[in-house]
């Protein structure tokens, strides 16, 4: 029986592979194979399916979706859909000749987009803050023509951060300050004159020098430190002890002046005026108005410096080139309480963080919150080195050399930075 059913197949073989060959020709495999081997097993696949019937044939197709290619050496498994609307089974047709097979549809499941951690931006971390634009104080005129005057922006916190950092640095101008060296001990008199001479004297001068000057003539002076022996003092001595001040012969000049003005004119006592102390001869009006509020207690303006004309500009409050400028500009818009305490404030600034050459803007906090429109952080500083002989004479009569070496920063100064003269009448004749 096994014989039989073999010789049945090979005769349905035989048959069919005769009429397919009359009916269409073999394609030539791609493939190197051997032509022959390649048709004899395309045609023994395609008479499996007759032998096992036509409906039998198409439902098998159907399901498992294979079919011989043509134009591959191997039999590939292509999808194909499973019925029309309706739901029924769909019969696979064949390929006709020359009719392109085309591309298996194939479905993607779309799985949700995953974020890589290395493509999340990282914070940023001591991102310095913006540096302030200048913004000066905004004068606008009403319809009735008067001038309002609007404070410059982030002005109160820039006042008070100031602050902060005076009392965190003591300066010179706290322990040595012109307007607190009168002998406390004496008549007030005898404190408004000695007051009114210290600020003077302190025109050009740091106050380290002024309050050694000011205490020498308070310890040595004959008769006490007064009008009346100021009065009485030869000019050469008188130069003798403020000879360590910025011209002082000059203002030995300007002091024996005022002393007889004060006694002929003002009754032996400081006038209690702006006009009357701007009259003095090297008074200006820095010192008439500093010497109003510390001698006679009343603050009729602002005492504006080198210090204060500089900072201010700095800080974008204004663009003056005069400290008078200055001064009434800063009165236009400043509250009057503090119009006495401004002075103390900028001028211990600039003697401890915002110096006139060299600001230590790496210290401040105004730069830090980016407040100062003129900070300047983190900027390379040149360093220039300089040989200084210093010859020294012994109480022998020998006279000994000593080489240092210095060392100088140049930090690329703007014009801002450097010291302005003080405009207090210093080399006018006397009036």
């Amino acid at each position: 029986m096994r014989t039989s059913r073999i010789s049945r197949d090979t005769n349905i073989i035989s048959t069919l592979t005769a009429s397919r060959t009359r009916q269409r020709p073999l394609r030539h495999a791609r493939s190197h194979a051997n032509p022959a081997i390649r048709d004899s097993a395309l045609n023994a696949v395609e008479a499996g399916r007759v032998a096992r019937g036509t409906a039998h044939e198409s439902e098998s197709t159907h399901s498992n979706g294979i079919h011989a290619s043509d134009s591959d050496s191997e039999l590939s498994s292509v999808p194909q859909d499973s019925g029309d609307e309706g739901g029924a089974p769909t019969k696979s047709k064949k390929r006709k000749r020359g009719q392109d097979v085309p591309p298996p549809v194939t479905s993607v499941k779309c799985e949700s987009k995953e974020l890589s951690i290395s493509a999340i931006a990282s914070p940023k971390k001591n991102v310095p803050a913006k540096k302030a634009r200048r913004v000066p104080a905004k004068k606008t005129v009403a319809a009735n023509g008067s001038v309002k005057v609007e404070p410059p922006p982030h002005w109160e916190e820039i006042y008070a951060l100031t602050r902060q950092m005076r009392n965190e640095n003591v300066a010179p101008v706290d322990t040595m300050g012109c307007e607190s060296l009168a002998d406390r001990t004496k008549s007030p008199r005898d404190q408004r004159f000695q007051t009114l001479v210290s600020l003077m004297l302190s025109s050009q001068t740091k106050d380290t020098v002024t309050s050694v000057a000011i205490k020498g003539m308070q310890d040595n002076m004959p008769g006490g430190f007064n009008l009346e022996s100021v009065l009485a003092i030869e000019p050469a001595a008188l130069n003798s002890f403020i000879s360590k001040v910025g011209f002082h012969n000059l203002k030995t000049k300007y002091i024996k002046s005022t002393a007889e003005l004060l006694r002929d004119k003002w009754n032996s006592d400081i006038p209690d005026t702006i006009e009357g102390l701007t009259s003095l001869p090297g008074v200006g009006p820095k010192m008439a108005y500093l010497c109003m509020s510390a001698a006679w207690g009343r603050h009729e303006g602002i005492g504006v410096d080198v210090h204060v004309h500089r900072i201010t500009n700095l800080w974008g409050w204004h663009k003056t080139k005069q400290p008078e400028e200055t001064r009434k500009a800063l009165q236009s818009w400043l509250p009057k309480d503090r119009w006495h305490d401004i002075n103390n404030l900028l001028v211990g600034h600039g003697q401890t963080i915002c110096l006139p050459v060299g600001r230590k803007c790496g210290e401040c906090k105004l730069a830090d919150k980016g407040l100062c429109p003129s900070a300047v952080v983190g900027k390379a500083i040149k360093v220039k080195k300089a040989e200084v002989t210093v010859k020294v004479e012994g109480t022998d009569g020998a006279t000994s050399v000593h080489k240092e070496l210095s060392v100088v920063g140049e930090n690329d100064v703007k014009a801002e930075d450097v010291l302005l003269p003080d405009m207090e009448d210093i080399g006018k004749p006397l009036r």
